[in-house]
């Protein structure tokens, strides 16, 4: 029975990549009873079977362990179900812009966290830096030695000046990775520019939101020329974490793990708390207000469960 990658899924149809043959298929019914915590049985990155029907479509009929998935709280209709963005991941680069749209280093925060959480190594890309006047590019500046401090590879790039291009493709080459974010922030740009043979359709920010419009509908994973792929994902404009209780959530901000035995409760979360640690630790400026803030924010949402927006 022939195995396979899955490249693209678009919900009804699911594009599975057999030696160099793309695949249309579909899936099992029972797979779906068997994932019903889940928005979809199967994610891009899955290594699946399929039986090849007369056609020439195919049948997924199994899925083989994930070594990794992202995932975030489903909302809508399919509120408290597990979406799977992608599986199987090497790396994952969480892109912003500089403006058009404006950063936002909450997202950012909660997107870092999904990949503690879900144990896969993260960095950050801030793109369209060419239109960082001075004292935006100083805070962008500042934006980067903070997670570089922390332990984030944060890259500066502009494809109109081409700016780092060269060496973000030696950071994709060999590796399966991610580039997750906002809609209009030059994702699809940017997998243009480093690797032009991709020619991802690619869309500009609205004047009247300065938000991106949605021009990548599916995540969908390319094989570079080079070596390795790279998923192009849709535009998030909000992000639920799932499978995290408030006590735990300061393990998966670095900053603030080193502190965490000096809490005299081992529940502690580090908001209300006495002889917390933590807060000793803001207290003596050895953790930013910037992201304690962050992390309170975090906290409060995940307090709020399926009432969370995920912002």
């Amino acid at each position: 029975m022939p195995t396979g990658t899955i490249i693209r899924s678009t919900g009804s149809w699911i594009d599975v990549l057999v030696d160099s043959s793309v695949i249309p298929s579909r899936i099992r019914g029972r797979m779906r009873l068997m994932h019903g915590d889940e928005t979809q049985p199967v994610a891009v990155g899955d290594h699946v079977s399929i039986l090849v029907q007369g056609d020439g479509t195919g049948l997924i009929t199994e899925i083989d362990e994930r070594h990794n998935c992202l995932y975030r709280r489903a909302a809508g209709r399919k509120i408290g179900k597990r979406q799977i963005l992608i599986a199987n991941v090497d790396y994952i680069w969480i892109v912003q812009a500089a403006e058009q749209p404006p950063l936002n280093p909450g997202l950012i925060d909660r997107l870092l966290v999904a990949c503690e959480a879900q144990d896969i190594p993260a960095g950050l890309i801030i793109n369209k830096i060419d239109l960082a006047y001075s004292q935006l590019l100083s805070t962008v500046k500042k934006l980067r030695t903070r997670y570089i401090q922390l332990g984030y590879q944060t890259i500066l790039t502009s494809v109109k000046k081409r700016k780092k291009l060269n060496l973000l493709r030696s950071r994709f080459s060999g590796k399966i990775s991610v580039l997750l974010g906002p809609s209009g922030v030059g994702k699809s740009s940017l997998l243009n520019s480093i690797d032009p043979g991709i020619n991802v359709p690619v869309d500009s920010v609205s004047q009247k939101t300065n938000k991106g419009r949605h021009t990548t509908a599916h995540t969908a994973l390319y094989p570079l020329s080079g070596g390795g792929s790279v998923a192009d994902t849709p535009g998030i404009r909000e992000f639920g974490l799932l499978d995290i209780e408030p006590w735990e959530l300061a393990h998966y901000f670095p900053d603030l793990k080193p502190h965490l035995d000096k809490c005299h409760y081992s529940a502690c979360t580090h908001d209300h708390e006495p002889n917390c640690g933590v807060k000793d630790a803001h207290g003596r400026q050895k953790i930013s207000d910037a992201r304690y803030d962050s992390y309170l924010n975090i906290l409060h949402s995940l307090h709020l469960g399926e009432a969370d927006i995920g912002r």
